[in-house]
């Protein structure tokens, strides 16, 4: 299987990614991978498409950093037919494109759909994943499983919003993730609420959320993998995010700390609710993000943490999402053409 991993930019890559740990197993287990950054493509004159790709080939490697050092040497990078490929995986962050290069993000899923239309599988899909490139995605999801939400610029609307929920309320960017610009307010001790709604305004619009007291044991981080839980040996791919400190962010990027979890029946009650959807969008993995009862994210471009999981549970559970992309090319070969690339991410 030829598989190639797409990523902000190769470049600035780091070993602990859950993109690396996907990449080099995929290697150790006798694929040909390569990583492309979202700049590397190229549309040709013929219509076919070509991406400058970096791999390694023939090794097996112990050490994340040894592979990702070999993988980042210049002298490995080439232009490849994409039209190769079994296999892409979508694996950019858009909020680390946010600022510096806002046209990466719609790149991807634009360059994405036209490798799906050749087809390659391509995971997540790319159509679906246009349609998330906000937090607003997240609202198509059933109620039941969503805090109180109010997506607005308005301040006097966001304002009586807060005091109607008691006064505190989590406030955070529609576009964006990794825990950027998030806020935990009170009418009552923040004078610098207005403040505060006009510096997030600035870059579109604010979402504002209930505050979930549990919120402050930190949150729960779930792989979701074709709809259903990500589980090796009985063991699931989850964690606890713990902040450090008074920061209420959770997110690893933001200095949380992973931690076991015991996954609850009402943890797996809540993938039962999302699953239709998940698996209609062909949302192949995805990471959920859970406080208590309700679900807080849905991380669907590149949710990280299975390297945490891997130390918390000694599973390497990169095995199984590898191991399933092999069982779809094969499902792929018995039905050539006839299977969408939506429907074949998450079969």
């Amino acid at each position: 299987m030829k598989i190639g991993f797409v990523v902000n930019d190769v470049s600035t890559e780091l070993p602990q990614y859950t993109t690396t740990r996907l990449a080099m197993q995929a290697t150790n287990m006798g694929h040909e991978v390569s990583l492309m950054g979202m700049g590397n493509f190229a549309y040709e004159p013929d219509g076919s498409l070509s991406a400058r790709a970096r791999g390694v080939a023939g090794k097996n490697y112990r050490s994340l950093e040894r592979y990702l050092e070999e993988v980042q040497k210049p002298v490995s990078e080439e232009r490849t037919p994409l039209s190769e490929y079994d296999v892409v995986m979508l694996r950019s962050d858009p909020a680390d494109d946010a600022n510096e290069a806002a046209w990466a993000n719609n790149a991807g899923v634009a360059f994405g759909q036209l490798i799906a239309s050749t087809g390659v599988l391509v995971v997540n899909d790319p159509g679906s994943l246009a349609n998330a490139l906000s937090k607003a995605y997240f609202q198509h999801f059933p109620e039941i499983v969503r805090p109180t939400t109010l997506i607005s610029r308005d301040e006097d609307q966001i304002t009586s919003f807060i005091k109607d929920l008691g006064g505190r309320a989590v406030l955070k960017p529609l576009q964006g993730s990794g825990g950027s610009g998030v806020f935990l307010v009170n009418t009552d001790e923040s004078p610098n609420l207005s403040q505060i709604i006009e510096a997030i305004a600035r870059d579109g619009y604010i979402v504002a959320q209930e505050y979930l007291e549990e919120a402050k044991n930190g949150d729960v981080r779930m792989f979701v993998m074709n709809g259903k839980p990500l589980e090796m040996n009985g063991k699931y791919a989850a964690f606890r995010r713990k902040s450090s400190g008074s920061d209420m962010r959770s997110n690893m990027s933001a200095g949380g700390k992973a931690m076991a979890v015991k996954v609850t029946d009402e943890m797996l009650a809540m993938v039962d609710v999302v699953r239709p959807k998940l698996v209609a969008d062909g949302m192949f993995l995805v990471g959920l993000d859970i406080v208590g009862d309700k679900l807080m994210e849905v991380n669907v471009f590149s949710p990280g943490g299975l390297g945490s999981c891997q130390h918390l549970y000694e599973e390497n559970f990169a095995v199984k999402v590898i191991e399933d992309l092999e069982r779809k090319i094969a499902i792929r070969g018995h039905y050539t053409g006839q299977i969408k690339n939506m429907d074949l991410a998450t079969v």
